[in-house]
């Protein structure tokens, strides 16, 4: 680990992102520690629906914050995962059983709907559980809010009491944000119903604020009520300004998609005698198309999904990588990023302070980065997996691997085993499907002989760079216009794709006699 002095000084100056957020903290309290004796992180989420990979991008980045923060400054800090479970519950997912049962409880808090598994007490409760469930795995340091047990428990009450005092004024910032017909039925305040239960929109005239009395008209009678103890809640962004300020909050982030809230919100939290928190926009995930990712198309990536298929850390890579630029997520982005992050992982060693505060790896582990290596790359692994074909076994994979890696086994490289499963999914699911390799033709038909020829005279233990030099010798002098198209050639032909890997290392990997094999079915394709 890292001398604490020098980590300071370093992280001071560096130009990662987390440490840019975490000097905002600094500035908020150049004095030292805060009343409440701890600076507070935030992180939200509306139980409606399933935890997703917005949820984990949400948490780990708040999280990587909190350690820069951490690293800069001895005061306390904590993080919690609130869970607005009081909203009314809008409209029945697809994702769940039971539907019509549903149907019958919507606009109730969803901490008043059965749950649809029936599993646990409430929607909500399930789907809290499923987050709380969801953070733990990756073991993240939180602790979990319910809103319902704040709003219940009088958490919010002195601070609801702040909303009727200053409903006016709320009502001021938020009614020139909205349509004539919506301010026409805008109240600050969603009053709980006596008879039915429902999360009413209705207008609300205050009554009294200091008793948090409110009025209103529900199903024609009109009923004058507590806001305090659960009977009322807030509309979201008030809710959240609210929440900002009866908590302290002084750090939470969002996507680009709240920059109007979060100005909203922030204004309401000034107006009920608070500071807003430190925070940025980060930019949304888009489909292969460009498009933004919506649940209800399905047209995103789910966090199972990226799991099936590659590790946790490389899923945390891509999220740390530039969060202020939108960014595709979909399937084929997974090979870079498990890539891209062992890069980075074996480049961190051996950096100065100055560089590793920068490296992505020192924020995903932090700063306690793992010392393990890879002695073969994810792209590699895949490239052997395709050629081997979709009913590849992990015990084969490790048979080719002992052609290229000193003392090859699952014990000696653990790390390397785990890659071995997602390498085999996503060939299985995405790479066989697509190969085809093309018949070899014009140069390319003697260029092949003649590697074939000289891989022949090679020992079957020769490294990688003997082997590499040979091609690109070939390649040189085999009548190519462009050395790269010798490469293009030996991909879609030897191995089904129009890209790959260097051939020196894939031929040592794969063995020179089952690579020489490979080469006799592309011309047996010429001349057959």
């Amino acid at each position: 680990m890292f001398d604490k002095a020098k980590l300071r000084d370093a992280a001071l100056a560096s130009k990662a992102w987390p440490y840019e957020e975490a000097r905002k903290l600094l500035k908020r309290y150049p004095d030292g520690a805060p009343a409440k004796g701890h600076v507070l992180f935030e992180t939200g989420y509306g139980p409606s629906g399933l935890p997703h990979i917005g949820t984990f991008n949400e948490v780990l980045r708040t999280t990587m914050v909190r350690h820069a923060f951490e690293a800069l400054s001895d005061i306390p800090t904590r993080l919690i995962a609130f869970s607005d479970d009081m909203d009314g519950l809008r409209k029945v997912p697809d994702n769940v059983p039971n539907k019509d049962m549903l149907a019958r409880h919507l606009g109730k808090p969803l901490t008043q709907v059965p749950d649809p598994f029936g599993t646990h007490d409430s929607f909500a409760a399930h789907n809290n559980a499923l987050l709380c469930e969801f953070l733990d795995r990756f073991g993240f340091d939180y602790e979990f809010v319910s809103s319902t047990d704040y709003y219940h428990g009088g958490r919010f009450d002195d601070a609801l009491r702040g909303v009727l005092r200053n409903y006016q004024a709320i009502l001021d910032v938020m009614l020139p944000t909205l349509g004539k017909e919506r301010q026409a039925t805008y109240s600050p305040v969603l009053p709980i119903s006596p008879t039915s239960g429902i999360v009413l929109q209705v207008p609300v005239e205050v009554v009294d604020a200091e008793q948090g009395m409110i009025a209103f008209d529900d199903g024609g009678e009109r009923v004058v009520q507590s806001v305090l103890g659960g009977k009322a809640k807030l509309q979201w962004k008030v809710d959240w300004a609210m929440r900002w300020v009866a908590l302290g909050v002084d750090y939470e982030m969002s996507g680009k998609d709240l920059i109007d809230s979060v100005t909203q919100s922030s204004k309401i939290a000034r107006v009920l005698g608070g500071k807003p928190p430190e925070g940025f926009n980060y930019e949304m995930f888009l489909d292969e198309k460009g498009e933004k990712i919506s649940k209800s198309k399905g047209n995103g990536l789910s966090l199972d999904q990226w799991l099936t298929y590659g590790p946790d850390e490389s899923l945390a890579f891509y999220i740390f990588r530039e969060p202020r630029k939108a960014k595709a997520l979909h399937m084929g982005v997974i090979p870079r990023a498990v890539d891209d992050y062992w890069q980075f992982r074996g480049n961190w060693p051996n950096q100065p302070i100055e560089q590793k505060l920068g490296n992505p790896v020192h924020h995903i582990h932090n700063g306690a980065v793992p010392t393990e290596t890879l002695p073969v790359t994810f792209g590699l692994l895949l490239n052997l997996v395709g050629v081997m074909g979709g009913d590849a076994t992990r015990e084969q994979v490790w048979g080719y691997l002992g052609n290229y890696v000193v003392d090859a086994s699952p014990a000696n490289w653990p790390a390397l085993d785990k890659l071995i499963d997602y390498a085999l999914a996503y060939a299985r699911d995405f790479v066989a499907p697509t190969l085809q390799r093309r018949a070899p033709e014009g140069v390319e038909i003697e260029a092949l002989r003649r590697l074939d020829v000289d891989l022949a005279a090679l020992p079957a233990d020769a490294s990688a760079e003997d082997i590499q030099n040979i091609v690109y010798e070939i390649g040189k002098t085999g009548g190519f216009a462009e050395l790269r198209d010798w490469f293009k050639a030996l991909y879609e032909t030897l191995l089904g794709s129009s890209q790959g890997p260097r051939m020196g290392s894939f031929i040592a990997l794969y063995g020179i006699a089952n690579s020489r094999k490979l080469i006799a079915e592309a011309l047996a394709k010429a001349t057959g």
